[in-house]
C-alpha cells in the first residue's frame, strides 16, 4: 500500500480520485492548496503526488518547485488545459507525468501504479552481492544502490530521468528514438510524446553535463534519436 497526496482546490475532484485510489489499496491524503501539500510533506512521508496547476494561494507550479526542493517522489500534474505549452510546463517545473481534465479515473489509476512502481524500485536500498554498475567515462550509475555519480559527485534524478539514462548507459552507443524510449520507460504506446520525451533528457543533461549545449555523454543524432556516446 502506497501513500498518495492528492491536492487540488476542487473538493469534488479530490474525493472522487480518493474513492478509486482507495479502492486499488492505497492510502490519500488530502490536500487544496499548494501550501496545504507543501505543510503535509514536511509531516508525512508521502510516495507519489498528484498535484493541480490552478489553486488559490500557492498554485501547483509554485508549490511542485518548492517540493522538488527535497523530495525526488513522482508528481502527475493535473491541468485544465490541453495545450502542450502547459503539458511542458509542468514537466520543466519537476513533474514527471501529467493528466488534462477531464480525465479517465481508470487511467489516473494506471499511471500512478507505473510511477510507483518505478519510484519504489528506485528507492530500493538493498545491496546485492554482486554490484550491478555501468560506467561511461566518468559517469557511474550503480543499479543495485540506484546510485548516479559525475566524476565522483552524486546526482540527484528523478525516477523517469533515471530509468532514462540507464536505458540509455546500458546501450551505450545505441541512438533510441523518441518512441522507443517513451515505450521503453512508460511502458505505453507512443502518440505525440516529443516533447514529453525531449523535456527529461534536457533535464539529464543538465544535471550530468558540465555544458548542457555541448554534451560529452547524452548525444542528440539529429532526426534519428538520443544515445549515450561511448567512451
Amino acid at each position: 500500500m502506497a501513500k498518495i497526496l492528492v491536492c487540488d482546490d476542487d473538493k469534488e475532484i479530490v474525493e472522487a480520485i480518493e474513492i478509486y485510489l482507495t479502492q486499488d489499496g492505497h492510502q490519500v491524503l488530502e490536500a487544496y492548496d499548494g501550501i496545504e501539500a507543501v505543510e503535509i510533506l514536511k509531516k508525512e512521508s508521502v510516495d507519489l503526488l498528484i498535484m493541480d496547476i490552478m489553486m488559490p494561494r500557492m498554485d501547483g507550479i509554485r508549490a511542485t518547485l518548492k517540493i522538488r526542493e527535497k523530495h525526488n517522489i513522482p508528481i502527475i500534474i493535473l491541468s485544465a488545459k490541453s495545450e502542450d505549452a502547459d503539458k511542458i510546463l509542468g514537466l520543466n517545473i519537476g513533474a514527471d507525468d501529467y493528466i488534462t481534465k477531464p480525465f479517465n479515473p481508470l487511467e489516473l489509476v494506471a499511471r500512478v501504479k507505473s510511477h510507483l512502481r518505478r519510484y519504489m524500485q528506485l528507492g530500493s536500498t538493498t545491496i546485492k552481492e554482486s554490484e550491478a554498475v555501468y560506467t561511461v567515462g566518468g559517469l557511474a550509475i550503480n543499479d543495485d544502490l540506484k546510485e548516479v555519480t559525475v566524476d565522483g559527485e552524486p546526482v540527484k534524478l528523478t525516477p523517469i530521468e533515471y530509468n532514462i539514462l540507464l536505458l540509455l548507459v546500458k546501450h551505450q552507443g545505441k541512438v533510441f528514438s523518441i518512441d522507443q524510449i517513451y515505450e521503453n520507460i512508460w511502458n505505453e504506446n507512443a502518440v505525440g510524446v516529443d516533447n514529453t520525451v525531449a523535456v527529461h533528457i534536457r533535464h539529464i543533461r543538465e544535471k550530468i553535463e558540465i555544458n548542457p549545449k555541448e554534451p560529452r555523454y547524452l548525444k542528440v543524432v539529429w532526426g534519428v534519436g538520443y544515445k549515450i556516446e561511448k567512451q
